[in-house]
């Protein structure tokens, strides 16, 4: 597989209008328009990506086969630092073709521009400030001991949980950002487990995105693709669905 590759300039993952499309809302909000100085990426006719050089992750958007060649093409110009990547639906198929693939795991980038319907329950929100911080540790990892963000996190804006009577957590949120553009990110959802179903992870939900939103203009979220319980929330509060994506390790070659 062959990818074209262009000269840095400040708007390369830009130039197609490929963010406008549907099924690439990732490069719309992940990558900032305003190149950062140490970004490198790639584009092709019909894809873009770009590489998290920290992390050693390639970011594609665009059509499979062409998103796919641009993850080969950013393995073999950097083979001792790419280890993992996100693309399109179908492109761990294709580059597994070529690379060894492991740890694949299918998301869907989510996202709204709107206000969702207010919640029963959100006027109970409240914000968390760094004094809860171990409180808020406590409780992820009795109930969400797989959260991908947790307090002190680098990146975090805000945290916010509810109380029941008693004062104790039964839910909290953060808003992150998504790395690069700095774009709002929902994260580390959570319920307490003996009081799921009473509808509180729609209020934290719906009160965290409407924060975003007032404040951003929107709000992205990454959503498992067999999550069906927070597809149907998602649905229910604007979040757009147009975004399937699948993220995979490279392992040694």
């Amino acid at each position: 597989m062959q990818a074209t590759t262009v000269l840095p300039r400040p708007a390369d993952l830009f130039d197609q209008g490929l963010e406008q499309r549907p099924g690439s809302a990732l490069l719309r909000f992940g990558a900032a328009r305003q190149r950062p100085t140490d970004r490198i990426s790639w584009t092709a006719d019909g894809a873009a990506a770009w590489l998290d050089d920290t992390r050693g992750h390639v970011w594609s958007v665009g059509e499979p086969v062409a998103a796919a060649a641009l993850v080969l093409r950013a393995a073999q110009r950097r083979p001792d630092r790419v280890r993992e990547f996100t693309g399109p639906r179908g492109t761990d198929t294709l580059v597994a073709r070529h690379l060894p693939v492991t740890d694949v795991v299918e998301w869907v980038f989510r996202w709204t521009l709107e206000e969702p319907p207010v919640q029963r329950g959100e006027e109970r929100v409240v914000e968390c400030g760094a004094r809860h911080h171990d409180e808020l540790l406590a409780f992820l990892n009795e109930h969400s001991p797989a959260h991908s963000t947790g307090p002190g996190s680098a990146g975090v804006s805000l945290w916010a949980g509810i109380r029941d009577d008693d004062g104790r957590m039964v839910a909290c949120g953060a808003l992150s950002t998504l790395r690069d553009s700095g774009a709002p990110l929902m994260a580390s959802v959570a319920t307490d487990a003996r009081m799921r179903g009473q509808g509180l992870g729609a209020a934290l939900t719906s009160w965290l995105t409407r924060y975003a939103v007032r404040r951003h203009g929107f709000c992205t979220l990454w959503q498992l693709a067999d999550n069906a319980p927070a597809d149907r929330l998602y649905n229910r509060l604007g979040y757009r669905n147009e975004d399937p994506c699948v993220a995979a390790r490279i392992t040694a070659r």
